[in-house]
């Protein structure tokens, strides 16, 4: 290990740091599972709490998490519990903002693969508008099947910080977990330990403020900034909260919720900033740093002068609970919450949507076949479709391996939806001698 690396640790003032090499060293790394509220089973995971968040569980140890079915169903999120800290941040800014005469706006910029996104969704207002952006395309499917299996309506956007123009003033939340040097992933990540150089640093720290500096352009006056980074030096953590603050203008906020034995605040030489540190072998979990800073001024959320309707409105299909409207999207029936048809329609002109709301099919002649995406809604209605409940683990996965499977008799014939364990698991179309997997198949699970 670098012994620069070392240097810098000593210098942020407590002994957790000068503990950490032994600790990354010994490479024993806590398992944890975020637990969905909208999903309820008696075959959840069970284990130890994770103090920062009522739905996070310590597991004892790592099982087999590609052949569990629930999983794939969305009931849980697999997610280090460093991360889950993220949902108290969040919940923190939207009770200090209140009521909000329109929908709240949330973007997540540095979205992928998701857990951060979906522990959001889990604490914002039911009708809020929930962007999450990831500007790598390879990363950006992984991103939009993880929020698709957590079941809520999305905006799934591939942009560039530098490249959102027009959305001024627009969002009421944005969440920045920036990309970073890595420091926090270095007990299961030999990478970040053989890259590790103050020049990375450097570097990392001049993409960080350029990234927070475009975003803040979009985040209304009064509106509430999450920064994230999975590193322990100042470079990229004060340093940057300094920025924010000083050079943009914003409060530092405290978030009591994570005022928690093992969370550490600011590193020496920083007057006691309202930041929160997780460090390895202080908390289990990987390293972390989250600050929440409130815009200087206060003026509601602003809608671009211009932009063009989404897309066509299509006829009622009437496939989910609540005001949705349906509409085609990139070949695709969506279905978007009636009161995101403006707001979603600025954001996907804007920041190149690749999904918009609840995937609901698509059609073939004068069939809809059914997406998976509508299988896994929460708002999916239950006397859409009849259903079959798939009582054994082994025909679940071979549904999720895309295999063909066997219903039981008296299955209806047409499009019939799967569950296990009381879940949705999947659509199939029932022919009669047999059934059709219509498990995606980039989703499916190649392991045995």
């Amino acid at each position: 290990m670098d012994g620069r690396f070392i240097e810098m640790l000593a210098a942020l003032g407590h002994e957790a740091y000068t503990r950490l090499p032994e600790v990354i060293a010994d490479g024993c790394v806590p398992v944890s599972v975020r637990i969905n509220p909208a999903r309820r089973t008696e075959a959840l995971p069970q284990g130890r709490p994770v103090p920062w968040h009522s739905g996070g569980i310590y597991l004892d140890s790592r099982p087999a998490f590609t052949l569990d079915p629930l999983m794939h169903q969305g009931a849980y999120y697999v997610q280090d519990a460093s991360s889950m800290a993220h949902a108290a941040a969040v919940a923190r800014a939207v009770e200090l903002i209140g009521h909000t005469a329109e929908p709240m706006r949330y973007l997540d910029a540095c979205a992928a693969p998701g857990g951060k996104t979906t522990a959001a969704i889990d604490v914002l207002p039911a009708e809020a508008l929930v962007v999450a952006n990831e500007y790598d395309p390879r990363r950006t499917s992984i991103l939009a099947e993880n929020l698709a299996k957590w079941g809520a309506p999305a905006v799934v956007t591939r942009a560039d910080a530098s490249a959102i123009r027009g959305l001024d003033g627009f969002f009421d939340i944005i969440a920045a977990d920036v990309p970073c040097s890595g420091e926090g992933m270095m007990r299961k990540d030999s990478v970040a330990v053989a890259q590790w150089s103050p020049a990375l640093l450097a570097e990392c720290a001049v993409r960080q403020r350029a990234i927070v500096d475009n975003l803040w352009r979009c985040l209304r006056p009064g509106g509430f900034m999450i920064y994230s980074t999975c590193t322990f030096n100042t470079a990229e953590n004060e340093d940057i909260v300094r920025h924010i603050a000083y050079d943009l203008g914003a409060d530092i906020v405290s978030v009591p919720a994570l005022q928690c034995p093992g969370i550490l605040g600011s590193a020496a030489g920083y007057d006691g900033m309202a930041v929160y540190r997780f460090v390895p072998g202080a908390v289990e979990g990987e390293g972390q740093f989250i600050a929440v800073l409130r815009k200087h001024g206060d003026e509601p959320a602003r809608m671009p002068r211009r932009f063009k309707p989404l897309g066509k409105p299509l006829a009622d299909y009437n496939m989910l609970d609540g005001p949705y409207i349906y509409m085609s999207f990139a070949g695709r029936i969506v279905a978007l919450p009636t009161i995101h048809c403006a707001t979603a329609s600025a954001v996907a002109e804007v920041m190149h949507a690749v999904e918009c709301g609840i995937t609901a099919g698509t059609m073939k002649g004068h069939d809809i076949i059914p997406a998976q995406q509508l299988a896994l809604a929460r708002d999916l209605r239950a006397d859409v479709f009849p259903g079959c409940e798939i009582s054994d683990t082994a025909t679940a996965l071979r549904y999720l391996r895309r295999e063909a499977i066997s219903l039981s008799a008296g299955t209806p014939c047409g499009h019939v939806l799967l569950t296990y364990g009381g879940l949705s698991l999947g659509f199939v179309k029932n022919i009669g001698n047999r059934a059709n997997n219509l498990y995606p198949a980039s989703w499916r699970i190649l392991n045995r």
